[in-house]
């Protein structure tokens, strides 16, 4: 089969190599017929180990079932959990899954969706039904976004302001305005992320900033809300924004702390202020468990993602693909075979 394959640390090949086997109990492998997002930040590299087929939100259709899994079929479309998960550490014992010391991905740490197939557990895999391949992709990035919304644990009526337009936080912004927060407002960079949240009707209000001189539009949004949010989602994976959001929590409030930023970033925070204004702060990684309700919330409608998936590329063409992400002209890029698979069982 075709993949993807980073050698090393940016040094990206394609290659041809062997449908990945799968065991009797525990596996299936999927073949794409599906649309994959790429993800790449410098925090990618961490505890990825090479050569890496990228890729961990995954969407396909089932080629071959090992033999003890049940419920599902061969042609099934479906959607990956991409966790893996030791079940054995300090954490896991304890059951707060997500801190794993042992957490590996598929995709991440693991061989992942930007191949023709991929192997991945029975109970790890829920399907789709209402959803185009595009949009499915999104399943995962929703996912971490109900878990965001699990740590928030806001209470109804909250003001909420999302700080950042990607994928996820504007999930997370849906999510706030079905689970009780009175008003949400988007503030971000104005680009075709801020154009798609509107018309996704992610928030209530939207503050496009300018990207030059952004000041008079923090400085109003601060004069139209003077005491501020109770809710502040921190999504851009700034560190001068990470610093500033702090200034825009209400007395009492939350501050979430949800994007991902480099290893040195930095934040410096008036513990003085902290203390007195009794402001919460916490932060949401990843997701464990939370993609049933990821199913539900997309193939329902009522979260929508329609549009966020907004170019697509063969392979192949991945590296075009990578560019394209990078070039911000793009609210998210997927990556596909670019031909239909079957097999025989």
């Amino acid at each position: 089969m075709e993949a993807a394959c980073f050698t090393a640390p940016r040094n990206l090949e394609i290659i041809r190599t062997l449908i990945p086997p799968i065991t009797d109990d525990q596996y299936l492998a999927a073949a794409y017929a599906a649309l994959i997002i790429i993800w790449q930040r410098d925090n990618f590299w961490v505890n990825s180990q090479f050569q890496l087929v990228p890729g961990h939100e995954i969407v396909g259709t089932i080629a071959t079932l090992g033999k003890s899994v049940s419920g599902l079929a061969i042609g099934d479309r479906v959607v990956v959990d991409p966790t893996i998960l030791c079940e054995n550490c300090f954490f896991c014992r304890r059951g707060q899954h997500v801190l794993c010391e042992n957490f590996n991905s598929l995709g991440v740490t693991n061989a992942g969706g930007f191949a023709e197939y991929v192997a991945a557990a029975g109970r790890k895999v829920y399907k789709i039904y209402n959803l185009s391949d595009e949009e499915a992709t999104l399943i995962e990035p929703t996912s971490c976004a109900i878990h965001g919304l699990d740590k928030l644990n806001v209470p109804t009526g909250v003001k909420a302001l999302v700080l950042g337009a990607g994928p996820t936080g504007l999930i997370l912004a849906q999510l706030l305005k079905l689970n009780g927060a009175s008003k949400v407002v988007i503030a971000a960079n104005k680009s075709i992320k801020t154009r798609v949240a509107q018309e996704l009707d992610c928030g209530d209000e939207y503050v496009e900033l300018d990207r030059t001189n952004p000041e008079p539009q923090w400085a109003e949004l601060k004069k139209t809300h003077p005491y501020g949010f109770d809710v502040v989602v921190e999504a851009t994976g700034s560190e001068k924004i990470a610093n500033d959001a702090i200034n825009y929590v209400r007395r009492g409030g939350t501050l979430l702390i949800y994007g991902v930023y480099s290893n040195d970033a930095l934040v410096h925070w008036s513990p003085s202020k902290i203390f007195g204004d009794e402001i919460r702060i916490i932060g949401s990684f990843a997701q464990t468990h939370c993609f049933p309700r990821a199913v539900e919330y997309l193939d329902s409608g009522k979260v929508r993602v329609k549009g966020m998936v907004t170019d697509t590329y063969a392979i192949g063409d991945y590296q075009k693909a990578l560019d394209r992400m990078n070039s911000k002209v793009a609210v998210k890029v997927a990556v596909t075979p670019g031909k239909e698979i079957s097999v025989s069982v």
